[in-house]
């Protein structure tokens, strides 16, 4: 089981967002967009591989993205998902 704040940090890093801190990032953050950490089409491509390469797990619903990616703790219930 991945703990929150291990994949907070994974996004931290994966991402180069160097002001933040995993407390910084609530579980229902939101991750594109003008809102919550604004992140873009590049840095989900990164996150993709992030995750591929940390956990194995690969990421290619395309029906479901934006529900996947709509949040810290959706994201990573996915993955959990994957892995079970």
């Amino acid at each position: 089981m991945i703990k929150t704040n291990e994949f907070k940090q994974l996004l931290i890093d994966s991402l180069n967002l160097e002001d933040m801190t995993v407390d910084d990032i609530a579980d229902d953050e939101v991750l594109f967009g003008d809102s919550g950490l604004g992140l873009d089409s590049v840095d989900s491509i990164e996150l993709v591989i992030a995750i591929d390469k940390a956990y194995g797990v690969k990421i290619t619903d395309n029906k479901n993205y934006n529900t996947i990616f709509a949040s810290v703790s959706n994201l990573l219930a996915y993955i959990h998902e994957q892995k079970a």
